[in-house]
């Protein structure tokens, strides 16, 4: 094993990726940057039929929005000679086998497994065909697919998550390998990456606790010291629900196109299954800092996209005006206007799509909201306003006018008069408000 911590985030290319994919990336970013070592980018891609360009450049874009800067790129669909290689040299050992049966023929041998109370595993019938009943076979049928041949012993690990791990390799089918269309498949090209680029490390699901057991004895037979593996628990909804069916609604450029900030979906990520307390961090290294592989559970992990709301309103309102100036000009906002304009929304704001409104409200000016029971109050409220321009003393100048006219006070003041003039019963302070209304009044007229 390398003496330099190694790890990898390794996604396919059949898709975006979703912030399932996004746990497993960022776990193995912080251990490695946290231990000052590397952390590759490998795109599984040995799926011709389904692997698409665009999903590796949709990989890498949302992987950059986050801050998470790969060292080197791997793909495996240039790695073909060295999974083919490691095949050859399973094959000269005995522990690499053909095998000819149909899905459905694998099906039925199943389900008469179970009807017997067996643990429903590939019997391993191909083991005992003759050469001559192979070539008959593959006349039949073409090509077989090849499965590699476990050991039948307890396969044990110390998981970093969810502890000591031990599975019986008889409980588990001698996994395929290779296709009957000769496409490797994970299984065996990750263990070879793995091996090959030294990776010291490899934190995933927990659905991959089984595919853990056959690659570690894939690994020895190949003699290779096996990383040290730590599987993370599964995400649910906020019910409970299983969210696989839902995650292609959460796509981590969806999550970017409905305005959620990287540091808040990081903040919720990296603490998210813990037992810290998510935080909002603005900067990366005090997310590694506080990262702790064993303060992961191993129980199913309830994961709600509206945690990421307030944890980006959070990290907005410390923005300084550096960091948005391109969208707020994207609006239309006059450069000289920016810095008041900016001071006035950040804390009312969820996400940078609400400047809109805003400016909206400020440039164009609100249809009044004005209850029945107000009208006659805001009419002669109206006729004590001055005239511009406004500053920050306008509104408390007014208010106290309106109150000593009509005798109003409190919300019954401030409300219908605060409606009238933004359409809204809540915002910012009407104090840095009305400047800003009357600037913009005068600039338009």
């Amino acid at each position: 094993m390398s003496a330099k911590t190694v790890t990898r985030f390794a996604p396919s290319p059949t898709g975006y990726i979703h912030v399932g994919n996004l746990r497993t990336a960022l776990m193995n970013y912080m251990i490695a940057r946290k231990a000052g070592g590397e952390f590759i980018l490998r795109i599984d891609d040995t799926d011709p039929e389904r692997s698409k360009e665009e999903y590796v450049d949709g990989i890498k874009h949302d992987l950059d929005w986050l801050g998470l800067h790969w060292d080197r790129v791997e793909r495996q669909s240039e790695r073909l000679d060295r999974y083919h290689a490691a095949a050859d040299t399973l094959r000269e050992m005995g522990r690499f086998y053909e095998a000819f049966e149909t899905p459905t023929e694998l099906d039925l041998k199943r389900k008469k497994q179970l009807n017997m109370g067996k643990p429903p595993v590939y019997d391993r019938a191909a083991l005992g065909l003759s050469e001559t009943e192979k070539n008959k076979l593959r006349a039949e049928r073409g090509a077989g697919v090849w499965r590699f041949k476990l050991d039948q012993e307890r396969i044990e690990w110390a998981d970093g998550i969810l502890g000591d791990i031990s599975i019986d390799a008889a409980s588990v089918s001698d996994p395929v390998l290779i296709r009957g269309d000769g496409q490797i498949l994970y299984t065996l090209a990750s263990v070879v990456d793995d091996t090959d680029m030294g990776v010291t490390h490899v934190v995933r699901g927990s659905d991959h606790v089984t595919n853990t057991a056959t690659q570690i004895q894939i690994m020895q037979a190949l003699g290779h010291t096996p990383p040290a593996f730590a599987h993370h628990s599964l995400l649910t909804g906020p019910q409970g629900e299983a969210l696989s069916k839902r995650l292609g609604t959460l796509a981590l450029r969806d999550l970017r196109e409905r305005g959620i900030a990287p540091y808040a979906l990081l903040s919720l990520m990296a603490r998210l299954g813990s037992s810290d307390p998510v935080e909002l961090r603005t900067d990366m290294a005090a997310l590694i800092d506080g990262f702790d592989l064993n303060h992961f559970g191993a129980a199913p992990t309830k994961f709600d996209q509206a945690d990421l709301l307030p944890l980006t309103a959070r990290y907005l309102q410390g923005l300084p005006l550096e960091s948005v100036s391109g969208q707020i000009a994207a609006l239309g906002v006059p450069d000289d206007l920016a810095a008041q304009f900016w001071n006035v929304t950040r804390e009312n704001i969820t996400t940078l799509h609400d400047l809109e409104g805003w400016w909206h409200l400020f440039r164009d000016g609100a249809d009044p909201v004005i209850d029945d029971e107000d009208r006659e109050f805001v009419a002669q409220a109206m006729t004590l306003l001055p005239e511009g321009p406004f500053d920050e003393t306008t509104w408390a100048s007014w208010t106290a006018a309106v109150k000593d006219a009509t005798g109003r006070k409190g919300k019954g003041l401030f409300m219908p008069l605060r409606h009238a003039l933004t359409g809204q019963r809540h915002g910012p302070d009407m104090s840095s408000v009305m400047p800003l209304l009357q600037v913009v009044k005068a600039r338009k007229s």
